[in-house]
């Protein structure tokens, strides 16, 4: 029998896999410091008797080792896959085409050296560093000798075979590259079967974990102040309040906060770990509408470069590693069948078959989008798809969902596609009856309908839905929803106030 995986796809896939096992070793210790972190500051929040996001449940197991394996599994996914073919890639070009002479390395290291710059042209940061440093160290180590390697007859056809699926897929996916691409994958791909559903709640349980390590100041739920250096207990109190509107707490607690401000002659100087930001004066900081904290916190924002190297290696690296990975699997399978004379062939068939059952979905619904006319017939549709892209339009138009005949019908729905787009609609509802009927979702066993149940009691401005939220907060053991929660409170025009 000839040999399992002899194919170079294969071997790429062998190295693509010791990259993202580099990158994991990383993640995971990046995400748990970060939780670390987090653990501390959201004690001491709690501690100063304010509303504590995410709440004790989470609080619990934020140094626990599983929220940082599982959640440093998106930067694996992202990064790691990214950094791991574009290593693979230069190795490849530069022992083949550049005869594997040193200097020529340069071309391949200077982008590394530029990326590894930006990521600490805010302040050192180790841990990240460490991503552009080991992931092409790893790659080097474990594709010279089959990358030094010349085979003996090149057959461009097969060898250009391996690729033509991926290209095809790629502009047959780039079709769909729109702003709503994420959702329609969710609604599409995730949320419509019960595989699916299981990713999808373990993204949303996971997710926040690796954003918490690499958001701005301005983009946490909550940050920590101290106010401790201001004598004057006037300006501390108005200081504190308007601190406040924009979730930054006083603790009055010894932990490295996120904004520490002292006051210098006629000046408030913003610190952050240690080092001065900048310096307003405090009628800029009191009535200035947020400005002054948002220069803060693009001034102390280290990952901006990160997070947008994340973004592009997830929407590149991680859908050629998958492509990479399902190969590599149907390659493997059909090398037990000897009288495949061209297993590979038919690895690469099989890649673009899956590929376009799994477009299918969205070219339905765009099908559907188009001959969307009549609202009230769309949603009477026994046509589910159909359903789903009217409750859109609905949401779009801001039409009052109560008011269609099929509105009854639609709240026994258990598709959850349906029900999600349904209780959007309801947070744009200012009908009496509609708004209990919002409030049985609350309790509905699908995460995102939950959540988007929470957003629309916000929406809808009633604040007798403040006491329900913040009951939620305290019972939820589910992070996004006390995050969504809290940002349904801070719409309905409640802030934070000590509560002991």
């Amino acid at each position: 029998m000839k040999p399992l995986i002899t194919d170079r796809f294969s071997t790429v896939a062998r190295s693509l896999f010791f990259g993202m096992l580099a990158s994991q070793v990383i993640a995971t210790l990046q995400v748990y410091l970060s939780n670390l972190s987090l653990h501390n500051k959201v004690t001491a929040i709690k501690d100063a008797g304010y509303l504590a996001i995410p709440n004790q449940h989470i609080l619990n197991i934020l140094p626990d080792f599983g929220p940082a394996f599982f959640g440093g599994m998106f930067f694996t996914l992202s990064v790691g896959a990214g950094l791991s073919l574009y290593s693979i890639a230069a190795m490849w070009i530069w022992t083949r085409f550049l005869s594997g002479k040193k200097y020529f390395l340069i071309l391949f290291l200077l982008p590394l050296a530029g990326c590894i710059f930006n990521v600490n042209l805010h302040g050192f940061s180790p841990i990240v560093s460490a991503y552009f440093i080991v992931i092409p160290t790893v790659i080097f180590l474990t594709t010279i000798k089959w990358t030094s390697e010349r085979p003996e007859h090149k057959s461009w056809p097969k060898e250009i075979l391996h690729f033509v699926p991926l290209v095809m897929l790629t502009l047959l996916w780039t079709i769909q590259m729109e702003s709503s691409m994420f959702l329609d994958i969710r609604d599409n791909l995730l949320l419509s079967n019960s595989l699916g559903r299981k990713i999808n709640s373990f993204y949303y349980k996971y997710t926040l974990y690796p954003a918490e390590a690499f958001k701005s100041l301005h983009q946490k739920t909550l940050k920590t102040c101290s106010l401790g250096s201001i004598k004057e207990e006037k300006v501390e109190t108005l200081l504190r309040d308007e601190l406040i509107r924009y979730d930054y707490l006083d603790v009055r607690k010894e932990i490295a906060v996120d904004l520490k401000i002292s006051k210098e002659a006629d000046f408030l100087v913003l610190e952050n770990q240690g080092k001065i930001i900048l310096k307003a004066s405090f009628k800029e900081l009191l009535f200035g509408n947020g400005k002054i904290l948002k220069q803060f916190s693009l001034k102390t924002d280290r990952h901006l470069f990160f997070r947008k190297f994340t973004l592009f290696s997830l929407l590149v690296g991680f859908p050629i590693s998958l492509y990479i990975l399902v190969f590599s699997l149907f390659r493997l399978v059909l090398s037990f069948f000897p009288f495949l004379n061209n297993a590979s062939a038919y690895a690469s068939i099989l890649c673009f078959i899956t590929g376009i059952a799994l477009l299918i979905p969205f070219y339905q619904m765009a099908e559907k989008e188009v001959n969307i006319k009549n609202l009230a017939k769309a949603l009477e549709s026994e046509n589910k798809i159909i359903r789903v892209e009217a409750l859109k339009i609905v949401n779009q138009r801001k039409t009052e969902i109560g008011n269609y005949a099929a509105y009854q019908s639609l709240l026994k729905s258990t598709y959850v596609p349906e029900l999600y787009y349904l209780v959007k609609a309801l947070g744009l509802s200012r009908k009496s009856e509609t708004y209990n009927d919002l409030l049985a979702f609350l309790d509905n066993p699908n995460l995102n309908v939950v959540y988007v149940a929470i957003n629309s009691l916000g929406r809808r401005g009633d604040k007798r839905a403040i006491e329900l939220i913040l009951s939620k907060i305290e019972r939820s053991d589910h992070w996004y929803c006390q995050m969504y929660a809290y940002q349904a409170l801070r719409t309905l025009g409640w802030k934070q106030k000590k509560l002991n």
